[in-house]
């Protein structure tokens, strides 16, 4: 696509004729399957290609970690969606007001229109298609712009779209950040935004240009927090394996850790060996993910260099790497607040560990900071789980395991404040991309027929009505 105000002229066009087909009549049933089902197909059959191209954008990428972490769970949603679908549809009677009575009152969600969703680079796949899913099974027509920082992938999204849909219905639009700041000023029905908190500003400001109603799915520092009761060996085997997945360019990574104090040369060993068992002879092994770019790579090495000249102790789980954009897995001890890396998300394969006295020091430190995507708590108590949960805000939680709370088609999945706004995934991802119409149907023999004017002869009723809802 061009760039710049030729790209926002050829954009308001493509969703003006988006628009004028939604007007015609929006998709039923039948076809929201079906556009499902092709999408699934089409998947299937260019999903090699996907991978191949995930690997290219990232200069490593292992094809089973895209696999798993993006095809599978793209058609595991489809799947999902299609199964739960019509009872998503149906129409949800509620009881009638007492003086409404004898109306009857119900429900139903009805699509919002044309859907903007705006993909992130980390997950192209998945961050990209999983938001669309939700919105082609609430019924809307949908324009996609997957990320300028993972082109090959973008390009293989955009024939896949092309190949499963009518242009008038998905729509995919590649181009660079102009396009994707021009894709933000449309007059969209809503907007879906994955990435960093930065473009996240832009985005919705941009938006209210128009009043687009957004959701977005941000960031921030998800924090794990091990209690000292909890087997310490365990606890980092899933820390570390979560944090490694993507090479940590997860955006419900454990951003850091809280540790009891005295445990760190123990969780150093234990982060030691779970790295040699998950990637034996790095930096060689294939399994383990580069960063995207030179950009995030020279980031990652400034925070490094920020933590080290601050005086925290650097501990790389590897061995030096000879490989471009290969950051290895690296623990941070001895982090301050006035590092930088204590201050702005990640985003790869560091991990600062910070040490507690008592839980109520974690959750301390914890709440004086923004509020992050995630929360992981390890411990198998249940009254100090509850005390976490209710001492706590996050977009989501998981305890004893990191970002599976991620993958249940059941919960909806989504930040809060700094960390973001709105949800998706399953039956919440339909209701982000629907309107609750609410519906009356009034009797012709009806109590409302009483309410009006003039009032003088009335007065007692209404005050007696009064008097009834105050008591």
């Amino acid at each position: 696509m061009n760039s710049g105000p030729a790209a926002a002229l050829e954009l308001q066009a493509e969703l003006a004729a988006m628009k004028t087909a939604f007007a015609t009549g929006a998709p039923d049933y039948l076809a929201r399957s079906d556009a499902l089902k092709r999408l699934a197909a089409a998947l299937r059959v260019h999903q090699e290609a996907l991978a191949k191209a995930v690997d290219e954008d990232f200069g490593r990428r292992p094809h089973a970690e895209t696999l798993l972490l993006e095809l599978f769970l793209l058609h595991d949603q489809i799947r999902h969606a299609r199964r739960h679908l019509r009872r998503w549809m149906r129409r949800r009677r509620v009881r009638s007001t007492w003086f409404l009575l004898p109306s009857r009152a119900f429900y139903q969600y009805q699509p919002l229109g044309v859907v903007g969703v705006i993909g992130a680079w980390n997950y192209p796949i998945l961050l990209t298609m999983g938001p669309a899913i939700d919105a082609i099974a609430a019924g809307n027509h949908v324009m996609i712009k997957p990320s300028e920082l993972a082109p090959r992938t973008a390009a293989i999204i955009g024939h896949i779209v092309r190949e499963a849909f009518s242009a008038e219905h998905v729509r995919c639009v590649t181009g660079d950040a102009d396009v994707g700041r021009a894709f933000s000023t449309l007059p969209l029905d809503h907007l879906f935004f994955t990435g960093s908190t930065r473009i996240g500003h832009e985005v919705m400001r941009a938006a209210a240009e128009n009043l687009t109603p957004v959701t977005l799915e941000l960031g921030g520092k998800s924090p794990a927090i091990v209690h000292d009761s909890y087997p310490l060996a365990r606890a980092v085997s899933r820390i570390m394996t979560a944090k490694l997945c993507n090479a940590g360019q997860t955006c419900v990574a454990p951003d850091y850790v809280l540790l009891p104090a005295g445990s760190e040369a123990e969780f150093e060993a234990q982060a030691r060996r779970t790295v040699d068992a998950l990637y034996p002879g790095l930096p060689e092994n294939p399994d383990y993910t580069h960063i995207i770019n030179d950009r995030h790579y020279a980031r990652l090495q400034a925070l490094i260099a920020d933590a080290r000249d601050k005086g925290a102790r650097i501990v790389e789980l590897a061995e030096g790497t000879t490989h471009a954009r290969l950051v290895p897995p690296t623990l941070i001890f001895g982090v301050t607040d006035a590092m930088t890396i204590m201050q702005e998300e990640i985003f790869g394969p560091l991990l600062p560990v910070r040490t507690y006295q008592t839980l109520d020091d974690a959750i301390g430190y914890v709440n004086e900071r923004p509020q992050p995507l995630a929360l992981y708590y390890f411990d198998d108590d249940r009254h100090r789980q509850s005390h976490v949960l209710n001492s706590t805000r996050s977009g989501g939680v998981t305890i004893n395991d990191c970002l599976y709370h991620l993958g249940q088609h059941h919960l909806p999945f989504g930040g809060v404040g700094a960390s973001g706004m709105g949800h998706y995934h399953g039956f919440d991802g339909f209701v982000t991309f629907s309107k609750k119409r609410p519906v009356m149907l009034q009797r012709r023999l009806a109590a409302t027929g009483l309410l009006h004017a003039p009032w003088a002869p009335r007065q007692w009723l209404i005050e007696t009505m009064l008097r009834f809802v105050s008591r």
